[in-house]
């Protein structure tokens, strides 16, 4: 009885919240804002953000502030949202947490490579304290790689990141220990997944996030062979190893001799017949990941009826939502006009 009960909740629960998702309206009218204090005002009076910006000036916040508050937002919904799914709702809690732990990690990272890792101290998302088991204070003190390896020695991350110690003089491995560390977290979500989900609800999640993995590999090829001009057994070193790729797909896409020729391979993929064949050009490779992944979401919150799904599908969508919003903000500062802005978001059906 619990179960179905259960399941009818986070149904209902995840499609009405998703309801409170920005409007096209919404979209248009971020899009005429002149400056980021116009966004947040906007933001705070005309959306559901308005919540989590309560008694915030916005006429002094910082572009950073703004994004923390907003991702609070997404933080605390995603968490809320996980404890009504009786089955798997508090393993994907933790996901969310360790993908987070993770993005703190590699964050300080890039500071500590740009000799500036005090800055981390202003970056600090405060919210994430109360639940996480990282010290992000002792992140804020690191000045060198034997520090990091001290502020996670009681996390699982200290393992993986043990090997990536560098060498003096030379340059972290960045793409490693990414890669190192997001295997470790989406081995831990296979995990979950085949121990506490079976059937088609399993199938499904499965389908989500190797197909997500599939999008990731697909970005980290374009990026490392066509922006960073690596080696070919390099990038292959740096991919994901899961996902639904077939060797010959990866092959290809390691082979490939241009990123027109990469995004014509993808679309030729199990994820790219399905929902990237029709979608045109794009500027960045990013948006075909993104809008991708969207797509896909969009179809499972409407009409898959396994609460797990639909729980990290309604998860995925308003991540999109805030990187929209992140996107909007950033294309003010710089000055862009709307139609330019516009072209960037991964949401463009409005």
């Amino acid at each position: 009885m619990l179960p179905t009960y259960s399941s009818n909740v986070i149904l209902a629960k995840a499609r009405a919240m998703y309801g409170r998702r920005l409007t096209r309206t919404n979209y248009r009218e971020l899009l005429e804002c002149r400056s980021v204090s116009e966004v947040a005002a906007y933001l705070k009076n005309q959306t559901s953000y308005g919540t989590v910006l309560a008694g915030v000036n916005e006429n002094d916040i910082h572009r950073g502030q703004l994004e923390v508050r907003l991702r609070q937002k997404l933080f605390e919904d995603n968490s809320a949202l996980c404890r009504y799914e009786v089955t798997i709702g508090e393993h994907f809690a933790r996901y969310l947490i360790s993908r987070s732990e993770i993005e703190q990690i590699m964050h300080s990272l890039v500071l500590l490579e740009g000799d500036v890792p005090e800055e981390y101290l202003f970056a600090m998302p405060a919210y994430l304290t109360a639940h996480t088991h990282l010290n992000l204070t002792a992140l804020s003190h690191i000045r060198s790689y034997d520090d990091l390896l001290l502020a996670v020695s009681h996390t699982p991350y200290r393992k993986p990141l043990e090997s990536f110690r560098p060498a003096p003089g030379v340059p972290l491995n960045y793409t490693g220990i990414e890669n190192a560390l997001y295997t470790y977290l989406y081995g831990q979500v296979f995990d979950v997944i085949r121990k506490y989900t079976h059937g088609e609800t399993a199938a499904q999640l499965r389908q989500m996030f190797e197909s997500y993995i599939d999008l990731q590999n697909y970005l980290r090829i374009a990026r490392l062979r066509f922006i960073h001009g690596e080696e070919i057994d390099v990038v292959r070193s740096a991919l994901l190893p899961f996902g639904q790729l077939h060797e010959r797909h990866l092959n290809a896409l390691l082979e490939a001799k241009s990123q027109e020729e990469i995004a014509a391979i993808m679309r030729r993929t199990p994820v790219g017949q399905h929902f990237i064949k029709s979608q045109g050009s794009y500027a960045y490779v990013e948006q075909l990941m993104n809008r991708t992944k969207y797509r896909i979401c969009r179809r499972d919150i409407r009409f898959s009826t396994h609460p797990s799904v639909v729980l990290m599908s309604y998860i995925f969508l308003m991540e999109i939502e805030v990187g929209d919003i992140v996107t909007i903000v950033e294309g003010i500062r710089y000055k862009l006009a709307p139609e330019e802005i516009k072209s960037m978001l991964t949401v463009v059906d409005f």
